[in-house]
């Protein structure tokens, strides 16, 4: 296989130093939370988004006024969104059914579908108000029966982000804390004098987020490792350069350690696209960002055929894969390892992010090799159980009963025995 790198991003060595990093001060943050509670969350929410308010938690006198502060546009906006998604939720969930069955005669076996009791989601912001997160969250959540939603967002500019606040609430959060970064899913997933402890966090992040939630785990449930965002524009000689720079920066400009990677067996589409990046970046008005993320994490891949670009893609195993070729219903029937494939030039990233109903938390840093994204799903818990007749327990008892020895669990043995002795002939 031909694998031509035109651009590459920063090494493996690099990456693996700055996740030790963040290791290390995620591990400190958690144990002082755990020692010290509320007094400590406040700390750091005054350290790192200089806001400190007499509550976190917004009453709803004060949800309310937010709200009501958005424009009308804006707030239809929000429920159009929300609307796609709940629908698209709520056809997941329709095909997730409860089943019983006759396995053996009478011999009962099932499951059931239980909602997780409680959830905290978490929604980013920081320079970007990530409102778009509360829908996929929040609203899925509520979808699938969760009984106690906690939603977090950071304050934007000193103050609780509107927009996002009214997401959350249109969304059917049952509490709404103005509270960030690891702070905030230590928190919801620790719990402190004042804010109950959740099942699972849910949610995208940055780094530190990312990490917090993976050592929580165990503690708690995750929906999964969902890091910086990442895409992967799979490209051939159909696609032009002004779309495959847009949709690389489009991604790029979300925070400094973004990957963006074009793959594609045209070579001077490669060398167009850089050059294409490059004069975008000279107007682009997140280039700060999206620049440095494409300097340091960018990526251009050349191959040659189209089987090579299903190898590549399923070994990158990328968050986001749009394809810009001839047939992109092959990459649907033929790739394996990615989070949402966007299928087409018509589509982007940008609409599965914001509007068009699919979940936009998906799995990063190759994940996508053994997870999907957030859904309806992950909100279950998948638990069966089983009941069977006296006649029922004699036949299968007599198979536990050898089956059980054979392992040396005479326990376990004794178990079955005493079903054989109790509902056997004469028993």
């Amino acid at each position: 296989m031909a694998v031509r790198y035109i651009k590459q991003g920063i090494s493996e060595q690099a990456s693996r130093e700055a996740d030790a990093r963040v290791r290390a001060v995620v591990e400190n943050i958690l144990a002082d939370i755990e020692a010290r509670g509320d007094v400590a969350v406040r700390e750091l929410s005054e350290r790192f988004d200089n806001w400190s308010p007499p509550s976190f938690r917004l009453t709803t006198a004060e949800i309310e006024e937010i709200v009501g502060s958005l424009p009308q546009r804006t707030v239809e906006d929000i429920q159009f969104a929300q609307a796609q998604v709940r629908n698209f939720a709520q056809i997941q969930r329709q095909a997730l059914q409860d089943v019983e069955v006759e396995t053996l005669p009478g011999v009962i076996l099932g499951h059931k579908n239980i909602p997780v009791n409680s959830v905290g989601c978490y929604v980013p912001g920081g320079r970007y108000p990530m409102v778009a997160s509360a829908h996929m969250s929040v609203v899925t959540a509520k979808v699938a029966g969760v009984s106690r939603i906690v939603a977090c967002t950071p304050p934007v500019q000193g103050k609780p982000p509107a927009a996002t606040v009214a997401a959350m609430y249109f969304g059917g959060a049952d509490e709404i804390y103005i509270l960030g970064g690891v702070q905030a899913v230590a928190a919801m997933a620790l719990g402190t004098e004042t804010i109950r402890p959740v099942d699972m966090l849910v949610g995208p992040g940055n780094m530190y987020v990312a990490e917090a939630k993976r050592q929580l785990f165990g503690r708690v449930g995750i929906d999964l490792f969902a890091g910086p965002t990442e895409v992967l524009v799979i490209a051939d000689h159909t696609a032009d350069a002004e779309m495959c720079a847009t949709d690389l920066l489009g991604q790029a400009e979300h925070g400094p350690t973004s990957p963006a990677i074009l793959l594609t067996t045209d070579e001077q589409l490669a060398y167009d696209t850089l050059a294409e990046i490059e004069r975008q970046l000279q107007t682009l008005p997140t280039a700060d960002i999206a620049s440095v993320s494409w300097r340091d994490y960018g990526q251009v891949i050349v191959v040659d055929t189209i089987e090579e670009l299903v190898q590549e893609a399923d070994r990158i195993a990328c968050e986001h894969v749009e394809v810009l070729t001839e047939n992109p219903r092959y990459f649907l029937e033929h790739l394996t390892n990615y989070g949402a494939l966007f299928l087409g030039p018509e589509t982007n990233v940008a609409y599965g992010d914001k509007v068009i109903g699919t979940n936009h938390t998906l799995p990063t840093r190759k994940a996508a090799r053994y997870t999907g994204g957030l859904w309806v799903g992950k909100f279950l818990k998948t638990c069966t159980y089983q009941q069977i007749t006296p006649e029922a327990s004699v036949y299968i008892g007599a198979y536990g009963a050898r089956l059980c020895e054979l392992e040396g669990f005479l326990g376990h043995k004794a178990q079955c025995d005493l079903r054989l002795r109790r509902y056997g002939e004469g028993g």
